[in-house]
């Protein structure tokens, strides 16, 4: 499971964008929990503490207990909007935790035993195509990673989400469809397939240097022809 995270936080008595724009040269940045049944709360937290624990890189899918009034609220990111050029945060949206709530969150995945794959020991290599799972989750039980073995695992073969044991507590939110997480490659279909790019990037000049140079020799037969 991920790591519980302390944030400290104040009330926000004001909302709109000019406070939010003094919040923000002052070092903080606004935030709303809401959720559980309850009014929204407005708070606003310090930035640099923020940035340090979006940092862990595991802010987004780990239970964030924010403490405000001597009190602690157990929540999950939902959203941080960020700056577009700057990429600093300027607001963040928690979601309140009612006790035994289920939450959707993405999970990385990780692979393990590619030692043990006949496809990779022969030069295959492993084409991820959902770098994450999303997942529903309890939320006292949210999973750090999914980890997937891929022992077995030869050229030519497909990793699908009904292959993968998932913890106690969590179900795949995609339930229509068995999706492919993975698949293995030979490195000459990559290779080919890079080549076919190649091929088609340099057939592409001779045959636009041609049509420059016979839309040339037209115009300066034009040229010579209005000049008798």
């Amino acid at each position: 499971m991920s790591d519980a995270l302390t944030l400290p936080a104040e009330a926000r008595e004001r909302a709109g964008k000019g406070a939010s724009r003094q919040l923000r040269r002052d070092g903080r940045v606004p935030a709303v929990i809401y959720g559980g049944k309850e009014e929204p709360t407005l708070i606003h937290v310090e930035a640099k503490e923020l940035v340090r624990q979006l940092g862990t890189g595991h802010f987004m899918n780990s239970i964030v207990e924010i403490e405000i009034g001597g009190k602690k609220v157990r929540t999950l990111p939902k959203d941080v909007a960020v700056h577009p050029v700057s990429d600093r945060p300027e607001h963040v949206d928690f979601l309140r935790l009612a006790k035994g709530a289920k939450v959707e969150v993405n999970v990385p995945v990780v692979f393990a035993n590619e030692e043990k794959s006949p496809g990779l020991k022969k030069g295959g290599v492993l084409n991820i195509v959902r770098h994450e799972l999303d997942l529903i989750c309890d939320a006292d039980k949210i999973p750090s990673e999914i980890e997937i073995d891929v022992t077995g695992k030869d050229v030519g073969d497909s990793i699908h989400i009904s292959e993968v044991t998932l913890p106690a507590g969590s179900e795949s939110a995609i339930t229509d469809r068995d999706f492919t997480i993975a698949t293995l490659v030979a490195p000459s279909a990559l290779k080919k397939a890079e080549g076919d790019t190649s091929s088609a990037d340099a057939a592409s000049v001779p045959a636009s240097a041609q049509a420059a140079d016979e839309a040339e020799e037209e115009e300066t037969t034009e040229e010579e022809g209005g000049a008798e």
